[in-house]
């Protein structure tokens, strides 16, 4: 059962939009003008001769419909998805899929048709899933991790992906998140509650790691990492039992918990009792806290979570419910242009556009 938070005072608009088919994951794609918008879809249909896809939509504002733009069917479910741009404003689409492939789709910047494709072939990259792939923003190399215990760097050579294997933990440790810190930096999450910092100039095994503490009941697995471009020394982490902390390299063993059950003291609820699926900071939501600025305290979040619950929880206070659903909300993304627009995925085959006033 999902714990209730502060409920605004103006709430969002909120618009339902049914699918024929199970919504993997949903992204934004980038604004290519103030009046074109597009999502990208991942969608999966067992009952399908060709059960997997990533869609392109163009998002009508007025009539709030979707309508397909392009389709491209990768060999198995997708199991994570990004989206960016390339030097040039050229978007691109990151997939991984649960078979352990990895593929670049870049898009036209005018009616976001897919233009060309660049893969990298499973079990050549990992064996098995690929848990998470993130993009460089502004570059054109990628992360990849996987339950394998592999850290791949992959980026576009020619009309090809290259990659190297950046670390191999032989399956003694299992990576379930990764984000790009610097163009020289990334961390990764897993079991544990446990993040790694990796810094390509220093090679050969982590630069900095965080352990998860049983004594502070700070133990599962870590679903989502975000780090805000202005600090990116913090690094926030969502994962088992509603738990949202943030990690600061300056005190790398004293975690700062946001939420989560039975990890505070204070009489502050949690935002959600199950799992977080995903974390991102929110750029729309104004600290409650004006008063302190410093560069220490975290800064407002957005999470879903397996009970239905997306909400914003920030250091110190109570969470701002805000959008309440009966199935788990699989992903949600924030508009990099407009981050008062918010679109959610959910189990039971919809997607879900939230505008904020």
């Amino acid at each position: 059962m999902a714990v209730i938070g502060t409920a605004l005072p103006d709430p969002p608009r909120i618009h339902r939009i049914p699918q024929s088919k199970y919504v993997d994951a949903v992204r934004w794609l980038p604004q290519f003008s103030a009046f074109d918008r597009f999502v990208v879809l991942a969608l999966f249909d067992s009952s399908s001769d060709s059960p997997s896809s990533i869609e392109i939509h163009s998002l009508d504002t007025q009539a709030v419909t979707l309508s397909s733009q392009s389709t491209w069917a990768p060999p198995s479910r997708v199991s994570s998805l990004k989206t960016s741009q390339l030097p040039g404003r050229k978007p691109l689409i990151a997939a991984g899929t649960v078979s352990g492939s990895l593929h670049l789709l870049l898009a036209n910047s005018v009616d976001a048709s897919l233009e060309s494709e660049f893969s990298v072939s499973e079990e050549e990259l990992h064996v098995g899933r690929v848990s998470c792939v993130d993009v460089m923003e502004g570059g054109g190399e990628f992360v990849s991790v996987g339950e394998d215990g592999r850290v791949n760097l992959v980026s576009v050579a020619g009309s090809e992906l290259s990659f190297r294997r950046f670390f191999d933990s032989q399956g003694l440790v299992s990576y379930t998140s990764a984000k790009w810190a610097s163009p020289a930096e990334f961390v990764t999450g897993g079991y544990g509650f446990s993040l790694q910092w990796w810094d390509q100039r220093k090679p050969g095994g982590v630069a900095s790691q965080l352990k998860g503490n049983w004594a502070q009941r700070m133990s599962g697995i870590v679903q989502s990492i975000d780090i805000h471009p202005s600090r990116k020394h913090t690094c926030l982490a969502g994962g088992s039992l509603g738990t949202v902390f943030a990690w600061d390299l300056r005190w790398q063993q004293q975690p700062i918990i946001l939420s989560g059950i039975g990890v505070g003291e204070d009489g502050t609820h949690p935002a959600c009792e199950s799992e977080v699926w995903e974390v991102q900071y929110d750029r729309h939501t104004k600290s409650t806290n004006t008063g302190n600025i410093s560069s220490s305290r975290v800064l407002p979040a957005m999470i879903c979570s397996e009970d239905g619950i997306l909400a914003v929880v920030e250091q110190d206070a109570e969470p701002i419910e805000l959008l309440a659903e009966p199935c788990a909300i699989n992903s949600f993304d924030i508009d990099r242009e407009n981050p008062s627009d918010v679109i959610c995925s959910l189990e039971w085959e919809s997607i879900v556009l939230l505008t904020r006033p």
